[in-house]
């Protein structure tokens, strides 16, 4: 069992940090779309970002600013334009909006990192963003955090947010986040924004590795549709308010750290994953056997992001011969004769022999879940085994429906 707890706050449960969303006019429809996440102090900075040669202008901005700095104070994050394939006035965007919000902070713009969301090729609104500024400044509190979850989605339903508090020294020390992501999601990283805070100190090069490990675990193993992002950017802040001991090496505090922080990174990456455009439930594939957990992951992402499998549980059609195949072309050497797989409760091969079960009570749990009623939630859960080696890994993806193609079809009229 985990040695924290679920705590009320998210971004600014850690202490030292406030937070402000609001509408700027960003947006056409007139929702807010200007958000801010605010250090009373430099924080030690860490960010994974995507690896798409497409890349939005703040997503260069901040891989520019952590290798000469690896702190900073603030993030400011719009949604609206992605301010992506912008060219030389993107870039020049960007840097303008740090400017002017150094000037309302009375930081410097080193002190800010970047992000952005929405349709691909329109710059930022920059003159709205710019007179918003100060309204948005004015208004970061301690109890910000949801307005500034509301304020970074798009095609989201619901906002994403999580804290957890553990003790470190005997001293309380927690970490928050808030994402946004529905569609356009996949490894590597997904279209996704994801804000972390935490209040322990931690040396940067430590921070920005756990950080990596987090993502590998997290983000990296969600997939809604196949598509990578120009845009997906993952920042964590460390600001050392809670007044524990600096962590500098490896050990039990670093691990316990970063275990707390990689469950932040799963808990929002899974309820992205659910969120998914015209999702209705939430895929978790779980994989064993193999030679090592990276294999497994690999396995895992596969089957999460086959269309076919997606398209099969949507029908709720327990197709295990789809898992088979996703799991069979994941580019990861095994024998077919140790494949086992299991839907829910329901075991379909052992030992690569198909096996027999009730099709109609296994279609029934598809559909339960689908409805958020089998077990009291909505996860179809695929476990796969490859083999008795101690890989193992796991990735979340959701089913596709006729609502998605609707969604992204219509998406920029």
């Amino acid at each position: 069992m985990a040695d924290w707890q679920e705590i009320p706050g998210s971004i600014t449960a850690p202490k030292g940090y406030r937070a402000a969303g609001i509408t700027a006019g960003l947006k056409p429809s007139g929702l807010p779309d200007l958000a801010l996440i605010l250090s009373d102090t430099e924080a030690i900075a860490a960010g994974v970002f995507t690896t798409s040669q497409v890349r939005a202008a703040c997503v260069d901005y901040c891989r520019e600013r952590l290798q000469t700095k690896a702190s900073a104070r603030a993030i400011l994050c719009n949604a609206g334009q992605a301010n992506a394939a912008t060219g030389a006035q993107g870039w020049e965007d960007a840097l303008e909006s740090a400017k002017a919000l150094s000037r309302v902070l009375e930081i410097p713009p080193e002190s800010i990192l970047l992000a952005s969301t929405g349709v691909i090729g329109q710059r930022i609104k920059l003159d709205a963003l710019k007179a918003a500024l100060p309204q948005l400044v004015a208004a970061v509190a301690e109890d910000g955090a949801e307005s500034a979850a509301k304020a970074i989605t798009t095609t989201d339903l619901v906002t994403k947010s999580i804290a957890f508090e553990t003790t470190l020294s005997d001293r309380p020390v927690r970490i928050g986040g808030i994402a946004k992501g529905s569609g356009m999601i996949h490894p590597n990283m997904a279209t996704m924004l994801a804000f972390v805070t935490c209040d322990a100190a931690v040396s940067p090069h430590l921070w920005q590795q756990m950080l990596g490990r987090a993502a590998d675990r997290s983000f990296n193993q969600i997939t809604v549709d196949g598509d990578t992002s120009t845009n997906d950017s993952l920042i964590a802040l460390a600001n050392g308010q809670s007044r524990t001991p600096a962590i500098t090496d490896a050990g039990h505090d670093a691990e316990k750290l970063e275990a707390m922080l990689t469950d932040v990174c799963i808990y929002l990456a899974k309820a992205i994953a659910r969120d998914g455009e015209g999702a209705t439930c939430l895929i978790e594939v779980q994989v064993s056997g193999t030679s090592e957990s990276a294999e497994a992951r690999q396995i895992a992402r596969t089957i999460a992001g086959s269309s076919l499998v997606k398209s099969a549980i949507f029908g709720r059609d327990p197709n295990w011969g789809r898992i088979a195949g996703a799991a069979g072309r994941a580019g990861v050497l095994f024998d077919q004769n140790n494949l086992q797989i299991k839907l829910g409760q329901f075991l379909m091969m052992q030992h690569g022999q198909p096996q027999a079960f009730d099709r109609a009570a296994a279609s029934n749990y598809l559909r339960q879940a689908a409805e958020g009623a089998y077990l009291k939630h909505d996860t179809v859960v695929i476990a796969v085994s490859v083999g008795d080696g101690p890989g193992v890994g796991k990735a979340w993806g959701c089913d596709l429906s006729y609502d998605y193609v609707k969604i992204n079809a219509e998406y920029t009229t």
